[in-house]
C-alpha cells in the first residue's frame, strides 16, 4: 500500500448551476481507472459526486463535487465498507489498511482514508481536489477501494481535529457515497454488492 503524502486544492463559492453535468464529464476521462461515489445526504436527497481516477503517474486524483451541504467545516474520509445502508454506520470505520493512527497531526498517523477537511461556503456549493498515494483503484490490490467489501466516502457534521482518536472528533455523518466502478450505475448505488455465492451443487 502507497504511504506518501496528500495535496489538495479548494475551490469554494462556485455557483455550480452544472454541478450534475460537470461530474457527470469528468467520469468519462479515461486517464486510468476511474471510480465514481454519488454523495446522498440521510434523507436519500444527492449532495454530491466524487470522481475517482488513478492517472498514469500511479497518483490518485480525486474530484469532489458538492452541492447543498450545510454550510461550514466538515470532515471527509474514506471509510472501510462499501455500504450506506441501513444506516450510514454500515460503512463502518476509517480505511487504515496499515494500522496507523488518525490525523497528520499524530506520530503514527494518518490514516488512508483521512482527507483534508471540507470549507462549505454558505451557498453550500464547493469543488475540492486531491491529489494522494496512499489510495488505488488496482483490482488486484487488497488494501484497493474498489472490489472486496468496497469502501465509502463519508461527510461528518464537524471537522476533523487531525488529532483525535478514532475519528477527529468530526461528530455525526451527514453524508455517505459508495465508491463504485465507473462502468456500474453509481446512481443508484448505494450499497456495494455481495459475492457471488459458487455453486457447490
Amino acid at each position: 500500500m502507497k504511504l506518501n503524502g496528500l495535496a489538495a486544492v479548494v475551490a469554494a463559492g462556485f455557483a455550480v448551476a452544472s454541478f450534475a453535468a460537470m461530474a457527470s464529464k469528468e467520469d468519462q476521462v479515461p486517464a486510468g481507472p476511474t471510480a465514481v461515489a454519488v454523495m446522498k445526504d440521510v434523507d436519500g436527497k444527492q449532495v454530491g459526486r466524487v470522481v475517482l481516477n488513478e492517472t498514469p503517474s500511479g497518483i490518485l486524483h480525486i474530484t469532489a463535487s458538492f452541492n447543498e451541504l450545510p454550510p461550514g467545516v466538515h470532515g471527509f474520509h474514506v471509510h472501510e465498507t462499501g455500504l450506506c445502508e441501513p444506516t450510514f454506520s454500515a460503512a463502518g470505520g476509517h480505511f487504515a489498511p496499515e494500522g496507523n493512527e488518525h490525523g497528520v497531526g499524530v506520530a503514527g498517523g494518518p490514516h488512508a482514508g483521512d482527507l483534508p477537511n471540507l470549507h462549505v461556503p454558505e451557498n453550500g456549493k464547493l469543488v475540492v481536489e486531491y491529489f494522494t498515494e496512499r489510495l488505488d483503484l488496482a483490482p488486484d490490490d487488497p488494501d484497493s477501494l474498489i472490489g472486496g467489501p468496497g469502501r465509502a466516502l463519508i461527510v461528518h457534521a464537524d471537522p476533523d481535529d487531525y488529532h483525535s482518536q478514532p475519528t477527529g472528533d468530526a461528530g455525526g455523518r451527514i453524508a455517505c457515497g459508495v465508491i463504485v466502478p465507473v462502468t456500474q450505475n453509481a446512481d443508484g448505488f448505494q450499497s456495494y454488492p455481495e459475492e457471488p455465492v459458487s455453486d457447490t451443487k
